[in-house]
């Protein structure tokens, strides 16, 4: 039997440019796929039944807010794009080769499978532990992109808290997942037809 050798393996850094749209797919896809068993499985250690998390909330007043929180996002990313240069704001050209050459419906795909993956680990299983706070600068830090700079650091931030928010305050985990699906969604759409232009 072949004994593993880890002296052969080495790490090195890869450049967003250096992986093809097939392998940043896959990527995507399979760590919002980790993403998501780690929520369930989190989630049924702290409180049982995963799946109530997603049962109806009844009423469809979690629509306004979880649009009414993208609407406020998307005003203040658009007004932070306006006047703070570009520069600033770089995640490394992450979102860009995402949405960039992506039709429209895989966008609206992209943008809800994100957000019921990240919404079930981040809302639905670590803020019942640590709260909104904590959470918030745990999905921050997740989101290293973009951690370069303290302003795209910051509005993630403020992001996930207000998600937090509009989650204690309807009680279903939809309001943050409508949020986050129509904020996903709205900045793609942006980047796929800035992009044409």
């Amino acid at each position: 039997m072949k004994k593993l050798d880890l002296s052969k393996f080495k790490l090195r850094t890869v450049s967003i440019d250096d992986i093809d749209d097939r392998m940043l797919l896959i990527n995507l896809y399979a760590t919002q796929a980790v993403t998501f068993i780690i929520g369930l499985i989190w989630v049924f250690f702290q409180r049982g039944n995963p799946f109530l998390l997603f049962s109806s909330p009844g009423a469809w007043d979690f629509l306004y807010w979880g649009a009414g929180l993208a609407a406020a996002v998307l005003v203040v990313d658009l007004l932070v794009s306006r006047f703070v240069p570009e520069e600033v704001g770089d995640d490394g050209g992450v979102n860009d080769r995402i949405f960039r050459n992506r039709a429209v419906w895989h966008i609206v795909l992209l943008s809800f499978i994100v957000a019921v993956c990240e919404e079930t680990l981040f809302r639905g299983g670590v803020q019942h532990l640590i709260g909104p706070y904590w959470t918030s600068i745990v999905f921050a830090a997740i989101h290293v992109r973009y951690l370069r700079h303290w302003i795209p650091t910051g509005l993630v931030f403020s992001i996930s808290y207000g998600l937090g928010w509009i989650y204690e305050q309807t009680d279903t985990l939809w309001a943050p997942i409508a949020a986050h699906f129509l904020i996903d969604t709205v900045m793609g759409l942006i980047i796929r037809f800035r992009r044409e232009q």
